[in-house]
């Protein structure tokens, strides 16, 4: 990922947050026929591992289950908020017009090892924390122990679980850093009420 200094974020709790924020994921990894990407919920222990662990399940059907299909590092992507940044919300548009358009993300690129788990009381272990964590703001929560026992018998039976202890994390944070304060204010105000101006506002002066 190209990465000027000034969008470069460090913090490891930072970028976890966009993680825990932003699950489903884009796991790309290379096999025998080349690049391949999956978009998968992943669930974050920060706990585990240098820079924490990844956790997640895929289908049994899936070519990435088969531990031939995988070669080495895979790499896990996290996108979080973005969107178009206009030239018409810089201040300095009327002084000299020399803006143009860009687009403003923050985004977390995670490398590390896949290791497939094959193992049933795993997966149920994991899709009941994962299902808890996503569940639980809800009025009536589901669980998984709410569904008939065979028939989760059966659904576990079709997926795989995946696992990234997670060696390198490097998030990039492009929020007008590079702009002048005039036209981050005036872009702060353009996208009143817009999570991008929150993001801007925070990241101003960095």
């Amino acid at each position: 990922m190209y990465l000027p200094k000034h969008f470069a974020e460090t913090e490891i709790a930072v970028m976890h947050a966009l993680m825990r924020a932003n699950p489903l994921a884009t796991l790309v990894n290379f096999g025998p026929d080349g690049l391949s990407a999956n978009h998968i919920p992943l669930q974050l222990d920060a706990e585990t591992g240098p820079n924490g662990t990844l956790r997640g399940h895929i289908a049994r059907a899936n070519p990435l289950s088969k531990r031939t299909t995988v070669d080495g590092e895979v790499l896990v992507i996290f996108h979080g908020t973005q969107g178009y940044i206009s030239p018409s919300g810089y201040a300095t548009k009327a002084e000299h017009g020399k803006v143009v358009p860009t687009w403003n993300y923050t985004a977390v690129h995670a490398k590390g090892a896949l290791r497939l788990i094959d193992d049933r009381d795993w997966i149920l272990t994991h899709l009941r924390s994962l299902t808890a964590e996503h569940e639980a703001g809800l009025s009536q929560p589901w669980a998984v122990d709410d569904a008939p026992t065979d028939y989760i018998g059966k659904m576990l039976a079709a997926v795989v679980g995946i696992e990234i202890s997670m060696t390198s994390v490097i998030g990039k944070w492009k929020a007008s850093q590079n702009q002048p304060a005039v036209n981050q204010a005036s872009l702060v105000a353009a996208l009143d009420g817009q999570p991008m101006a929150e993001l801007i506002r925070s990241r101003a002066g960095k």
